[in-house]
């Protein structure tokens, strides 16, 4: 009888685990929506970059993390309607970069934690109150250090060293690139030369802004970071050989595509690195408490080709320092 009884018992226990195994719900699966300014294949590295830190830290799409992207294919005028479409997805952090990406971001929401994976100058732009303590629903990995810009300065004297006059590429409409532009001003005059405004608002003003700033005197170039820059490399690349002007650039693409030298920050690292913050804010941290950082590195990329059709001499003791060099 007893047997019987032990019997039943294991019988109705194997029953009952078994219909809670049934009626369980699975583990939870996390929504991340990732917007970007420019085209998915533009961006591939990147996107790529995020899932493989996604990835080292135990997430597999389709098993506990979908992906949401939404690319604005150059048109920034879009940036706000699909970043308002990643709300409506409910998901449950938003990956943006660059500064006018964050920014739509976060007109559309002030609840769903919004990570950076590279940008201008949060604080500045109105998206934290400080790096330490960010105090609001947006963190994540600056794109500049403090010691970019004047680098940036240094490295183009040093292969363009009869440079007098820089012609500074910026948006007024990028809300980074007016307290950028009297920082880049400082570091420009203290090295000897002149700082010429060459300002665009849309790829249909970039002729016209390169044109005045030759027709001004500008014998070099330096572009801002800008998304729409960024959408418009090829054609200025293109418009900085037209008119023979050696250009510092603020990403290794340009440079790809035939650009002079770039000294930035590896910006499929950045992207790794926002993984970590995903993470933390799916496991239960608050972006308000979640500290932003800086770069830590940085990558000096050179066109010997573009130098060469420019007329100028790499210096030994440059090209020794730089991380790639494009022949």
């Amino acid at each position: 009888m007893k047997n019987i009884l032990r019997f039943v018992a294991v019988a109705l226990t194997l029953l009952v685990w078994g219909v809670m195994a049934e009626t369980q719900q699975p583990g939870k699966v996390w929504k991340i929506g990732v917007l970007v300014s420019t085209s998915q294949s533009l961006n591939a590295s990147r996107d790529e970059a995020l899932r493989q830190g996604l990835r080292e830290l135990g997430y597999t799409e389709g098993k506990n993390i979908t992906m949401e992207y939404r690319y604005a294919e150059g048109k920034l005028d879009r940036l706000p309607q699909l970043a308002a479409e990643l709300v409506r997805q409910k998901v449950d952090v938003i990956v943006v970069s660059g500064t006018r990406v964050a920014v739509a971001a976060k007109e559309a929401t002030s609840t769903i934690p919004i990570v950076i994976a590279g940008a201008g100058d949060p604080v500045r732009a109105g998206l934290i109150s400080s790096f330490t303590r960010p105090g609001s629903n947006v963190t994540g990995v600056s794109r500049l250090s403090p010691d970019f810009i004047g680098k940036r300065v240094e490295v183009l004297k040093e292969v363009a060293p009869k440079t007098t006059r820089v012609a500074v590429l910026s948006n007024p409409s990028n809300p980074s690139h007016g307290p950028g532009l009297k920082d880049l001003e400082l570091g420009v005059r203290a090295r000897g030369m002149m700082l010429q405004s060459a300002a665009a608002r849309s790829p249909n003003e970039l002729e016209s802004a390169f044109g005045a700033a030759v027709k001004a005197g500008a014998d070099a170039l330096l572009v801002m970071p800008d998304a729409m820059f960024h959408s418009s490399l090829a054609r200025i690349v293109e418009l900085a050989a037209k008119h023979r002007l050696p250009a510092m650039y603020d990403r290794a693409d340009f440079v790809e595509a035939g650009g002079l030298v770039s000294y930035a920050v590896n910006i499929a690292d950045l992207s790794w690195r926002a993984a970590w913050y995903v993470d933390q804010i799916l496991q239960g941290s608050k972006p308000a408490d979640l500290p932003m950082v800086e770069p830590t590195r940085s990558e000096l990329v050179i066109n010997v080709k573009t130098a060469q059709a420019l007329g100028l001499t790499i210096p030994p003791n440059v090209l020794a320092r730089a991380d790639r060099v494009i022949k």
